[in-house]
Parts: C-alpha cells; sequence; structure tokens
C-alpha cells in the first residue's frame, strides 16, 4: 500500500474489513489456499474495494509484516530491559510473549511462513522476523555460560534451535483454524519448560 492509496477517512472502515477479513481466512485456511475472492467475500466487499488498497495477496501480507517487524523489534527491546534477573521468571515471560505475539500476530505468521518456503523475497522478511528472538537468545545462552550453564554449546546454533522450536510449536498448535481450542497456558509452560532446560542445565 502506497502513500497515494492510503485510506481516506471514509475508506478506513472498509480496509479495516478487509483486513479482518483476511486475518480470519488465514487462521482457517493458511495463506497459500487463501484468494482474494476469499478475503472480499468474507468482508462483504467488491474485488474492486480489495485492490483499492493492496494490489495482491502477496502485498497485504508485506505490509503487514513490515509493520509488524518494527512492533516486533520494540518489544523484544522493551522486555529485555525490564525482565527479571533470575532465569526461569525471564523465560517463563519470554516463552509467554512468544505465543501472544504468535497468537495476535497468527495471520502475519503464518502467511510469512508459508509465503517463505516459495519466495526469496519473504524468505528474507521470515529471517528478518527470527533475527530478533535469535540474538536475544544467543545473549542469554552467554550469560548462563558466563554463570556455568550449558558449557560448550554454541550461542548462536541453540538460540536458532530454539526459535525454531518456538515457531514451529505456535504453528502446529494455532495455524489452520486450530487457535481456538488450544490451552494456552499448557502450552506457554511446555514451551517454557523446554527453552529452559535447553539452557540452564551443569554437566
Amino acid at each position: 500500500m502506497t502513500e497515494s492509496t492510503r485510506p481516506t477517512k471514509r475508506g478506513r472502515q472498509t480496509l479495516e474489513a478487509i483486513d479482518a477479513a483476511a486475518r480470519k481466512v488465514i487462521a482457517e485456511k493458511g495463506f497459500l489456499k487463501m484468494t482474494v475472492a476469499d478475503i472480499v467475500k468474507e468482508a462483504g466487499k467488491s474485488p474492486a474495494s480489495f485492490y483499492n488498497y493492496y494490489d495482491s495477496k502477496e502485498a497485504l501480507l508485506e505490509h503487514w509484516a513490515r509493520q509488524f517487524q518494527s512492533e516486533a523489534r520494540d518489544r523484544v527491546l522493551v522486555a529485555e530491559e525490564s525482565a527479571p534477573a533470575e532465569p526461569w521468571p525471564r523465560v517463563q515471560i519470554a516463552a509467554r510473549a512468544h505465543w501472544e505475539t504468535y497468537r495476535e500476530r497468527l495471520a502475519e505468521m503464518v502467511g510469512v511462513y508459508q509465503l517463505a518456503m516459495i519466495n526469496d523475497d519473504f524468505a528474507k522478511v521470515w529471517d528478518d522476523l527470527c533475527e530478533e528472538p535469535i540474538a536475544g537468545i544467543a545473549r542469554s545462552v552467554e550469560r548462563a555460560q558466563a554463570r556455568g550453564y550449558c558449557p560448550g554449546e554454541n550461542p548462536r546454533l541453540a538460540a536458532e534451535a530454539i526459535v525454531a522450536m518456538l515457531n514451529q510449536f505456535c504453528y502446529e498448535k494455532l495455524a489452520n483454524g486450530r487457535a481456538a481450542t488450544v490451552d494456552d497456558e499448557a502450552c506457554i509452560d511446555t514451551l517454557a519448560v523446554v527453552w529452559f532446560r535447553s539452557i540452564y542445565w551443569k554437566p
């Protein structure tokens, strides 16, 4: 969406309806199976209304993803500054933040993840989305190693493995219409335990 196609006050309601409809369809069907026809049918709008704001469903997703990147970067910085000193509550808070962010931004996460498999540009977007948590977890591994935990682990590789686990678990539990039936607290607890035990162990 360019500056020239940003909605006027009168058009904002239409754009919000289109975005809400696209999020619902992605959550139910996935991005790759979704069509513009699905979006406008769900929104109760005409195809012309969609193309007034987006050139394609890929353009819609890229617009969302770039917004999300900026917000995610800010959230990581705030979380690191306010996190408690002890490792277990830090991991609990971080696991909850990742789960809740994925749930809140399910359309972006599912859409970019699926499109990254077949589109180099979106593969780069996915890498960018993952880089912030990877960098943060790698720093936490280094801090843990300074206290005698997980000797010999490669901080970067450990962080990449943890983020891959987080994302795949969230995808399996929340995507394709499953989000409404999931026990959020049980899933967050499981993520936190697996994450914690991956780092905070000693020989």
